[in-house]
């Protein structure tokens, strides 16, 4: 199999200081850096997607501001490709699909924020597209969400996502043991 690192949104609005911090930011960027790490050493391709908000009520991803920006921990390197999206799917409107057909790609790596949407989304999406997926649960993050006056931890938000996805939509492993 030919495979891919799909990095998605690992951007600073999402971390301490940003516009919308998550819930561990920093342990999954250091996870999915490990992940990079690996795949530019086997030479691998490696894409980078982050997420440009259109909404004119945006409250983070808003052009034009520093929260846009990749974490500098998963920066892309000159030759790395660089997709803008717009919605939570990063296969919708950025050419990605047809970037890993061309690279003759059967198997995507997902790391990034957020779990429970962006993750979520793209990985159902790359399972339909007939991509074989992995989620590295460790290198992505989720924030804390509300329904109804009540408040779901990140680590929970994150955890029934991830659990979701195992299985049905993807083979979701650690940043430990996809390195073995």
């Amino acid at each position: 199999m030919t495979r891919a690192l799909l990095l998605v949104d690992i951007q600073l609005d999402y971390f301490p200081g940003g516009a919308f911090p998550l819930v561990e930011p920093e342990a999954a960027a250091t996870a999915a850096r490990a992940v990079l790490d690996s795949f530019r050493a086997a030479g691998d391709l490696v894409v980078h997607v982050f997420h440009v908000s259109t909404d004119a009520d945006a409250t983070f991803f808003v052009p034009g501001t520093p929260g846009l920006d990749f974490h500098p921990s998963v920066a892309p390197v000159d030759g790395e490709p660089i997709l803008e999206k717009h919605a939570p799917n990063s296969f919708i409107g950025t050419g990605l699909q047809e970037l890993l057909t061309d690279a003759g790609v059967d198997e995507v790596t997902i790391v990034g924020m957020m779990s429970s949407m962006c993750i979520d989304s793209t990985t159902r999406a790359a399972h339909v597209l007939g991509f074989t997926a992995t989620v590295v649960a460790d290198a992505c993050a989720a924030p804390d969400l509300t329904l109804g006056g009540v408040t779901v931890p990140g680590a929970s938000v994150h955890a029934a996502f991830m659990a979701a996805l195992d299985g049905s939509f993807a083979t979701v492993t650690t940043s430990d043991a996809l390195s073995r």
